[in-house]
């Protein structure tokens, strides 16, 4: 394997030289050295230890993904993290960072994550008031969020129009001629994501002038758990639509109900969120709320890395969504 000595070496140039176009550092080395250096390094196949310059730099130049899940065994798959996860480690990627993602369930675990890595820098996705947030406070570390609405926070956010998003959702359904209609999510917890959407929900049919009813509420404690809220919502013969606040909660409750005989849109019609990529594959075609994720993540990088820059315009970031019209909806 070779070595910074190897490269110095066949680049005529000292150890120092190197280490300091290794490390960008490149305002006293001319742009024909730094070339030749690049050069020699991509013949040699050379990669830098990250763990040894940390060391010496101080910075690692990793930056920490992470979910917290509250405790142990929580965590299950959800496709909406994975492609967002994706969409941040490549950002991150083109900006000479690298990413490490982790799900933490206790405050010493987000504490000893830091102490163990020497994080440059942190993104968290779905933070909430409480001790988590509190140790994450105290990291001499910056902190991005994504999808928070902790008042008074001291950490800039993206997030995105959740609000707006449940209202135009729940709207479509009330043009189409439904009045009756399910709302189903996670639990709705103060400054949430899902609390945003709730009141986009119950704004809409305060404007239709439909009475909202704690009955046409159905919350899960996963995202996978679709299926088991359709057996409700299927004996629940005055519903006549749902809005989902989640792509992979409408895939599950579709296919329970189409399993049990039901046809959609036809006996029930359905609207998500997210607008995931088997939304426009699945049969029939979801209609959703569409969120651009890779932008997010973006967002969320230049945001982080503008705050290690010591970029002092840093703040709040909201992005847009839209509604998609697909096949999951009747009009009565």
């Amino acid at each position: 394997m070779a070595t910074i000595k190897d490269i110095a070496e066949e680049a005529g140039v000292s150890i120092a030289t190197v280490s300091n176009v290794i490390r960008n550092a490149n305002s006293h080395v001319s742009a024909e050295t730094v070339e030749r250096i690049q050069a020699i390094m991509k013949k040699l196949n050379y990669t830098p230890n990250m763990s040894a310059r940390a060391l010496v730099s101080k910075k690692s130049k990793i930056i920490g993904v992470l979910s917290y899940v509250g405790k142990v065994g929580e965590f299950r798959p959800d496709p909406f993290l994975g492609i967002l996860f994706r969409a941040i480690e490549s950002a991150l990627s083109k900006k000479g960072y690298y990413m490490l993602q982790k799900t933490i369930s206790s405050e010493k675990e987000l504490q000893d994550l830091y102490a163990s890595w020497n994080l440059t820098g942190i993104i968290v996705h779905a933070a909430f008031e409480g001790t988590f947030f509190e140790q994450l406070e105290s990291l001499p570390c910056p902190c991005v969020l994504i999808d928070s609405y902790i008042k008074n926070c001291p950490f800039p956010n993206v997030g995105i129009e959740d609000f707006k998003g449940s209202y135009l959702a729940t709207k479509h359904l009330i043009q189409n001629g439904h009045k009756n209609i399910a709302f189903v999510s996670p639990a709705i917890y103060e400054n949430g994501v899902v609390r945003e959407r709730f009141e986009g929900y119950k704004a809409a049919l305060k404007e239709a002038g439909i009475a909202f009813s704690e009955e046409n509420i159905f919350n899960v404690n996963a995202l996978d758990e679709g299926e088991k809220i359709a057996s409700e919502i299927q004996n629940r013969h005055d519903i006549t639509a749902i809005f989902a606040t989640a792509d992979m909660l409408a895939y599950g409750i579709m296919s329970a109900l189409q399993k049990a005989g039901l046809k959609i849109p036809d006996d029930i019609s359905i609207v998500g969120f997210d607008d995931l990529f088997c939304s426009s594959m699945i049969t029939p075609a979801l209609t959703t709320v569409r969120q651009d994720l890779n932008q997010r993540a973006m967002m969320a990088v230049n945001v982080l890395t503008g705050i290690i820059e010591n970029d002092e315009s840093v703040k709040n970031t909201m992005l847009a969504v839209e509604l998609i019209e697909r096949d999951s909806v009747r009009k009565l």
